[in-house]
């Protein structure tokens, strides 16, 4: 991975925060990792996005998993939960994973939060990516609980769906990351959208794998929106560039502009998951789509 795409220990948690509506918010870089360039673009040619990701002598371009803290409502809040620390060698090789300065409990702990003290897990979806650290391995080689005091929310549709994946997408989905959740009181099955405590919400997405969801943090006009996987990186706020990785890519181009022209004329910020340099952006509406009109820090 170029070293110039890959962030610093300095940036595994942002140095400033941001408020909207009820809620404090700080994003959190869990690792850096790398997939392959074309699979990240779909249909659009490597002489196209190269220009936005340079690939490394693998084809791979490099990215990060970045998470969402929220604080408000007396509730600790985490967006997803990274890649943990549940890597053999040679996985670790394929995707180039690198933990940032001690991953995410490490990076609330700098924040002055416990592990134990975080209330809610709210899954985007259960893509390895996403949902690695949910678990790990204690010293006898047994599976626990990251957050074990959390309530872990997700799409009844996406929970069934991560049991029993097609063929395309299985590689995706490791049930060890999740698995513990199954016999717990941890696990909340949400149907369908609407807000799960005061002003967060989520937001069903059926584009990338069935029943993703976007998280609205914030009333509208001073509201924020992590869309995961919808649009991974800025370069993908164009509307042909998306990932071959998703099942139903017309749904996802559609879904694209159902969020983002809205949200392009009311100052949402969006929150990029997996760009290496750009955390968050405000966007303007142009004759071909949305772009950034400015960048944000939290």
């Amino acid at each position: 991975m170029p070293d110039d795409k890959t962030p610093g220990p300095e940036r595994a948690i942002s140095q400033m925060e941001q408020h909207f509506g009820r809620y404090r918010a700080r994003t959190i870089v869990d690792a850096s990792f790398a997939l392959d360039g074309g699979a990240m673009f779909g249909v659009v040619p490597r002489p196209l996005w190269g220009r936005v990701a340079a690939p490394d002598d693998r084809n791979r371009i490099a990215l990060v998993t970045r998470l969402l803290y929220l604080e408000g409502e007396n509730r600790r809040i985490l967006v997803d939960t990274g890649l943990g620390d549940k890597w053999d060698d040679k996985r670790r090789d394929i995707f180039a994973v690198e933990s940032q300065d001690g991953g995410v409990v490490a990076a609330l702990e700098r924040l002055g939060v416990e592990r134990e003290q975080i209330t809610d897990v709210v899954f985007t979806h259960l893509h390895f990516d996403h949902a690695a650290g949910t678990t790990y391995r204690d010293q006898d080689d047994e599976l626990q609980l990251t957050f074990p005091a959390a309530l872990h929310h997700v799409q009844a549709r996406h929970w069934e769906w991560a049991f029993n994946p097609t063929l395309k997408d299985a590689g995706s989905f490791l049930v060890e990351d999740f698995s513990l959740l199954a016999d717990s009181d941890r696990l909340r099955l949400l149907d369908g959208g609407g807000e799960i405590y005061p002003q967060l919400e989520v937001v069903p997405l059926d584009g990338h794998t069935p029943a993703m969801q976007g998280v609205r943090v914030g009333p509208r006009g001073d509201q924020a929106l992590f869309v995961a996987d919808l649009v991974p990186t800025s370069a993908h706020l164009r509307w042909p560039y998306i990932m071959g990785y998703d099942n139903e890519p017309l749904v996802t181009l559609a879904e694209k502009q159902h969020l983002l022209l809205p949200a392009a004329e009311d100052g949402t910020v969006l929150i990029f998951q997996h760009d290496p340099e750009i955390i968050a952006a405000r966007l303007r509406s142009t004759d071909r789509g949305v772009e950034i009109a400015g960048t944000l820090d939290f």
